[in-house]
């Protein structure tokens, strides 16, 4: 389940898209349940794997900064600046998403909740709650 942290310019590239793979997916599509869990606990980069610092960055839909409740795990402000302009145009859904998203959000926080799902929600995938939102 671990993994070195590594540069942005050293993410796997998805041949099919050419986009970086980041450390939370499996592929550009999908997250790695395992992987966004040990972002959580361990406090890593969803998108390089190393320790974060603060402040903490979340991306996602409007409908999730709407929420308050990410499904993307949390990163470093420049991994995700990085991140959403090499999936800038991606007609396809990405990052957790199951549709194409034509507008991404970027939340600054010091601090977040995880959250698991409970049996009764339909969503099984854990969120992230930013608390003490410094920008958006």
């Amino acid at each position: 389940m671990d993994a070195a942290p590594t540069t942005f310019a050293e993410l796997p590239l998805d041949p099919r898209l050419g986009v970086p793979v980041p450390f939370a997916c499996s592929s550009p599509r999908d997250l790695d349940k395992r992987r966004v869990t040990q972002c959580a606990l361990s406090r890593v980069c969803g998108v390089c794997g190393a320790g974060l610092g603060r402040p903490i960055a979340f991306l996602g839909t409007g409908r999730e900064e709407a929420r308050n409740a990410f499904h993307f795990p949390p990163t470093h402000e420049e991994c995700a600046t990085a991140l959403l302009a090499a999936y800038d145009g991606v007609g396809e859904g990405v990052l957790g998403q199951d549709e194409a998203v034509n507008a991404w959000v970027l939340v600054t926080t010091a601090a977040f909740e995880f959250v698991r799902p409970g049996r009764e929600d339909l969503d099984r995938r854990p969120t992230f709650q930013p608390t003490a939102v410094l920008s958006r």
